[in-house]
């Protein structure tokens, strides 16, 4: 986490507005983001957090412009990485945004790599797709970035298969593929899912080394508050496609606005807390082809009135880029 009083002098690097993407089904139109706005500052860690199904990995897939095709469509908004628009530029044009500008670390390492091709292969492919090095000069950065991921022997386990490595070192080396271009933003989405609570302690501190170290901004993609809390400048909750609330995570933490969020740090367990039980949010997320009118949490807010289930709520800014959607704030 960095210095809230640099982070906030800091130029704007991403800056999604508007951002709507939809599943266009047999069923009905599925409003996977709809209506999204944030902003990531060079240099900063931010947070999407909420349900799964909530459309964070959805508003990550669209900032890539990675959305399945053709059920999937971006059909409003903007996303400014460094200025450009990247909804306005062309395919060839973006493919050299993705990995070399931007780069995606997936929360399957399993997935993410070929079990046909080494580990070397796989690393060094973006390195010569972005950065046109070949020979013994893209070899050189392979190993430097497995070097900075902590791998053991890098050069003796670029020979190695994707089989041969452990779930902890798997999620290693797609960070290292993912790093390898020295990338301004890296999309982390749930990247220790499926990773021992030791070796996502590991993870998580190797991910804040380098970005300090490079200055790397970082998008977390998590269901998890505890890596919120730990990795992030800024926390984005986002409900049925929207974000509810945006804020500096220690606002957050401190005086959240939104009951969605209350919700959420209510729910989390806390050692040595003499509770009877643990907290749930009552009810499910509604199904994204047929938001309920109004805000979209009325049916499980606690605190809901008339106007909620009628009208949804306009962003009520608190101050900085701070903002909630909920009529509770206009009071």
């Amino acid at each position: 986490m960095t210095d809230m009083s640099t982070t906030k002098d800091r130029s704007i690097l991403l800056d999604v507005k508007g951002l709507k993407t939809y599943f266009f089904q047999r069923r009905g139109v599925l409003k996977a983001v709809d209506g999204v706005n944030f902003t990531v500052r060079a240099g900063e860690s931010v947070g999407l957090v909420g349900e799964s199904g909530s459309g964070k990995s959805m508003t990550c897939l669209s900032i890539m412009r990675l959305v399945p095709k053709p059920a999937a469509r971006i059909v409003e908004g903007q996303i400014l990485f460094d200025g450009e628009d990247l909804l306005g530029i062309g395919e060839s044009e973006m493919r050299e945004y993705r990995g070399s500008k931007i780069a995606m670390v997936m929360q399957d390492p399993k997935t993410s790599m070929n079990p046909v091709f080494t580990v070397g292969n796989q690393v060094e492919e973006p390195i010569k797709l972005h950065l046109k090095e070949r020979g013994a000069q893209a070899m050189q950065r392979v190993l430097d970035a497995l070097r900075a991921v902590r791998i053991p022997s890098p050069e003796d386990r670029v020979k190695q298969y994707p089989h041969q490595f452990s779930g902890g070192m798997r999620q290693r080396v797609v960070a290292a593929m993912g790093l390898s271009t020295s990338p301004q933003l890296l999309v982390a989405d749930e990247p220790t899912t499926s990773l021992d609570v030791t070796i996502q302690a590991q993870f998580l501190g190797l991910i804040k080394d380098i970005q300090e170290e490079h200055g790397t901004s970082v998008i977390w993609v998590t269901h998890d508050l505890g890596i919120v809390a730990q990795m992030c400048d800024r926390g984005n909750v986002m409900y049925a496609g929207r974000i509810v609330e945006s804020a500096e995570v220690r606002k957050i933490y401190k005086d959240p606005q939104h009951p969605y969020t209350k919700a959420l740090l209510d729910s989390v367990p806390v050692m040595g807390a003499r509770k009877p039980r643990l907290y749930q949010i009552d009810g499910q997320p509604p199904d994204l082809r047929s938001i309920p009118t109004g805000c979209s949490f009325w049916p499980r807010c606690p605190a809901a009135m008339d106007i909620c289930k009628t009208e949804y709520p306009p962003a009520t800014h608190m101050g900085g880029d701070d903002f909630v959607h909920c009529w509770l704030a206009e009071k």
